[in-house]
């Protein structure tokens, strides 16, 4: 019998679970109304979700309106953990919020006498695993776990969920682990360019982009397209700045690198986007075509490409998603849809890469060139899709492509993709919240 908090956390730790919470149930925390997850999307930085579908199928106005998470849950008991194959996110853009379903569908070894119930007291228990799993224990109200809940007192609390340990001294231990490993780089003064190369070994970078690039090295991240945190479950960016003493930002933040899911880009390809939408290079490089220039939410269409960035499914004036089907579009002067990136693949992106992210000034020197990092950074955290959205609608962020087609006349054209969506560094605040500005640990 697990009938003890200890025993819980250890028992979901042999499972291989690494993070722990608690979310005390209400009455309509059941499997007949779902179990609310609080009036945002920051259950998603809690809860490690999979393909996001949306009911396309269904009428607008009914359930395409939202869409789902799906989930690799398990229920766990003192006999193991139990697969809850139907279990998934809701997400309800149009409030927003998001809920808990299908736990027990399917699932022979569920508690479904606990979870069918409507009273309160009842107490949910979870894990998440690095591998993606969420394990679930569920008690009864007067149970030991739940008073052994109460007694901590008031512990750390993300949203709806109560932060829990195995050792309460590690809650936010991350966060200590990477303003040390941050400060040993710092201590460093001055390090060559550099990036990590095939097996994971430290190649020299002669390019003036090399910042991101060294500073990723000296972490051990090699450049990958995944759409994960990079050190500790922190997403780390370094950024320009002149001198450590104003540490202004020189460049805008890059915040995410998608290619389009879908229009003229994705349907015809990447090279008869840019024949159609795109203008001779402007330095007068010859056999070459560009797509590039800034795109806001609200503003006319380019006067280069003939589009503009608009968002189709998206209430303007309440600042919600009707259709979770469509989503950020580049749009030509007929309507055309030049390009979109789908809600669903920019919101699993943003909520599993962004919900902690340490922002690290840096300066460099040279040629060779070489880098140093500051010992004030800042700390940014809760953050969800939702945030993002109103944003990018206030034209905050924005669309900032360097897209390139060059030997145009030849039997062989090449094209460069580079889509990219920027902010001011000074408009952080929009996007967090949470910004802490801090010392490094030397």
């Amino acid at each position: 019998m697990i009938d003890t908090l200890e025993k819980l956390l250890r028992t979901m730790a042999a499972h291989g679970a690494t993070k722990f919470y608690a979310k005390k149930l209400a009455s309509n925390d059941n499997s007949k109304n779902q179990v609310y997850l609080g009036g945002d999307y920051s259950a998603l930085n809690i809860l490690p979700f999979g393909k996001v579908d949306t009911d396309s199928d269904s009428k607008a106005g009914s359930k395409r309106d939202r869409a789902k998470a799906w989930l690799s849950f398990y229920w766990l008991d003192e006999n193991g953990i139990h697969e809850a194959p139907e279990a998934k996110l809701i997400l309800y853009p149009k409030y927003p919020e998001v809920r808990l379903s299908g736990f027990l569908k399917r699932s022979e070894m569920a508690p479904s006498d606990i979870m069918r119930q409507r009273c309160d007291g009842r107490t949910l228990f979870l894990g998440t695993t690095p591998n993606g799993r969420v394990l679930a224990h569920v008690v009864m109200p007067g149970s030991a776990l739940r008073s052994q809940l109460d007694a901590l007192g008031s512990p750390p609390q993300e949203g709806v969920f109560i932060e829990l340990s195995v050792d309460a001294r590690a809650v936010g231990d991350t966060r200590g682990q990477l303003l040390a490993t941050l400060g040993a780089i710092h201590a460093k003064s001055w390090i060559a360019s550099q990036r990590l190369g095939p097996g994971g070994l430290a190649v020299p970078y002669v390019a003036a982009n090399g910042g991101g690039y060294t500073l990723e090295a000296e972490l051990g991240i090699s450049p990958n397209g995944y759409a994960e945190p990079d050190f500790l479950g922190w997403e780390v960016k370094q950024y320009a700045v002149k001198d450590f003493i104003s540490n202004i930002a020189q460049n805008p933040v890059t915040l995410l690198t998608p290619e389009p899911t879908a229009g003229i880009y994705r349907d015809e390809g990447v090279e008869v986007f840019i024949r159609r939408f795109g203008y001779p290079d402007q330095r007068g490089r010859a056999d070459r075509l560009n797509f590039g220039g800034i795109y806001k939410v609200g503003a006319p269409a380019n006067a280069n490409t003939g589009v503009r960035l608009h968002l189709l499914g998206f209430d303007y004036e309440k600042k919600v998603i009707t259709d979770m089907t469509q989503g950020i579009a580049l749009l030509s002067n007929d309507g055309t849809p030049a390009a979109i990136w789908n809600f669903t693949g920019i919101l699993e992106h943003w909520n599993r890469k962004h919900a902690k992210t340490v922002y690290i000034p840096s300066i460099k020197r040279g040629p060779p060139m070489e880098y140093a990092y500051s010992d004030l950074v800042q700390l940014c955290v809760g953050t969800d899709f939702d945030m993002f959205l109103k944003a990018l609608a206030a034209g905050a962020i924005y669309y900032d492509p360097g897209l390139k087609l060059e030997n145009i006349n030849s039997t062989r054209p090449r094209a460069k993709r580079r889509s990219q969506f920027r902010i001011r560094h000074s408009d952080l605040n929009r996007l967090y919240h949470q910004i802490e500005e801090t010392r490094l640990i030397l």
